[in-house]
């Protein structure tokens, strides 16, 4: 067989991504807080770009970009779809203007300045807590290396990840000074600490309340599955006493800890703050972007000016137009950003109409299909737009992507969200008899007889499940006990 060459013509079509065209996606899937962030980077790395100070409340971003392309060698228009625009520039010759007076002396006090470093904080960790009063305790220095093993092996709860037994034996050490040690940590702040299971977590709390040898420890070391069925008549039985002395006991431990690092977490908060406002004015119902502190852009007239003065080097002139162009691409893709998730949000607010006037309960199906036809946009873009993008109404903080989910037929033939379905069973269960509390199948029958929604046992399972809430039989409660 005979290998040889050639050469074959084919003509084929592909989707380039510009680096414009991936700049503008990236501006469209970021929050407010992260464009924040990223126009301040760019004001910064970008001598063209300077922020508008001005208040401006109905100025779009259009209106802040003017290059001034007049005598200036470089045709800028071709190059941004806006075209040249002109704005009133900040009188830069008069502000570099020479006035002829001397510049003003200060004499400065040697004095301590103040060292701000050293006011610095950050929140306290379990492990530093810990590690401070390990420090402050009388161990001796073996002591104190197997507290350090101990402290540094909890999990994020709090308990001990590992047995005394492996703990003797990767440290060289004897069980019973590991014990010993451990007993130790196990009633430093917060108490319980370091335990091994709930069980011995809640117990090394009662015997800190001085309440060891009583109906509560009873509990808790041979009733907790009792306990947490809200089986009290089995626990009354066994243990001889009424009712109303199990009701007091487990009032008291619901108010243990039963994790101890719930209070300390090395994770920072996350802050929401809206993209979007919807509030009612007369009687319509009105969505505005959240614009408040988001820097607004302009072009520089100073460097405008420098295009057009002929002493300015040819390679000067080069970086300026490099940088210029730049620019303008970054504030045409940060205006159509915020004009697309306003078309979306408004877009999603008229689909749901019920939510703004009843709250979750009018919830309606909606998909992202519904929302791209009626702002002749692709889905991926709408998709892009509602991912981490937060819109604040009258019932709440939401995220856009929340309004969309699947829905039911009602028997009337309205269609329901999911997650109004949700809401509905939350209602029911929360207005349930604790002492007989609703099965999956009970609600299901409700859900149908009052509100007209056939759902299956099993998607009420699935529901309670995804809404926290616990089954039947754990729900459970006598004489009011909550």
């Amino acid at each position: 067989m005979a290998l040889e060459l050639r050469q074959h013509l084919k003509l084929t079509q592909q989707l380039v991504l510009t680096p414009q065209l991936q700049q503008a996606i990236k501006l469209l899937q970021l929050n407010r807080l992260e464009l924040e962030q990223v126009i301040r980077q760019e004001a910064e790395t970008n001598p063209v770009l300077d922020e508008d100070y001005n208040d401006h409340q109905t100025v779009s971003l259009e209106s802040l970009i003017s290059p001034d392309t007049q005598d200036t060698g470089f045709d800028l228009a071709s190059e941004s779809p806006l075209g040249p625009e002109a704005v009133k520039d900040f009188d830069w010759d008069s502000y570099f203007e020479d006035t002829g007076s001397s510049y003003p002396t200060f004499a400065f006090e040697e004095k301590e300045t103040v060292n701000f470093e050293k006011r610095l904080s950050k929140p306290e960790n379990l492990t530093s807590h810990l590690l401070w009063q390990l420090y402050l305790s009388d161990f001796d220095e073996r002591e104190r290396k197997i507290g350090e093993y101990i402290i540094g092996n909890l999990n994020r709860q709090g308990y001990l990840s590992l047995s005394v037994d492996e703990i003797a034996k990767d440290l060289d050490e004897s069980v019973e000074r590991v014990e010993y040690v451990l007993r130790k940590i196990q009633f430093f702040d917060p108490v319980g600490v370091a335990a091994r299971n709930l069980k011995e977590c809640l117990l090394i709390q009662v015997e800190h309340l001085n309440l060891s040898g009583t109906l509560v420890e009873k509990i808790i070391q041979n009733h907790l599955r009792d306990l947490e069925f809200g089986h009290y008549e089995n626990i009354a039985q066994a243990c001889k006493v009424s009712l109303e002395e199990v009701e007091a006991a487990i009032e008291i431990i619901k108010g243990l800890e039963p994790l101890p690092a719930r209070n300390f977490s090395d994770e920072e908060p996350a802050y929401i703050e809206p993209d979007v406002y919807v509030f009612k004015e007369g009687d319509e119902w009105v969505v505005r972007l959240n614009e408040e502190g988001l820097p607004r852009l302009k072009i520089s007239p100073y460097y405008r000016r420098l295009l057009k003065d002929p002493s300015v080097p040819l390679t000067t002139k080069q970086f300026i137009q490099k940088k210029l162009r730049s620019a303008i691409w970054l504030i045409k893709s940060i205006e159509q950003r915020q004009r697309t998730l306003l078309k979306v949000a408004q877009s999603i607010m008229r689909f749901q109409q019920e939510f703004l006037e009843r709250g979750v309960t009018g919830l309606k199906p909606l998909v992202l299909r519904d929302v791209a036809l009626d702002v002749q946009l692709h889905e991926s873009t709408v998709s892009r737009v509602t991912t981490g993008k937060y819109i604040d109404t009258p019932h709440g903080i939401f995220e856009l992507k929340f309004f969309f989910s699947t829905g039911y037929t009602k028997t009337n033939g309205d269609q329901v969200s999911t997650e109004t379905v949700k809401e509905y069973i939350k209602q029911i269960i929360a207005e349930e008899n604790p002492e007989k509390p609703y099965s999956d199948q009970k609600v299901a029958d409700i859900l149908k007889e009052k509100y007209n929604i056939k759902v299956a046992r099993r998607t009420v399972a699935k529901y309670r499940d995804q809404l926290g809430i616990l089954p039947a039989s754990r729900r459970r409660r006598k004489r009011g006990i909550k």
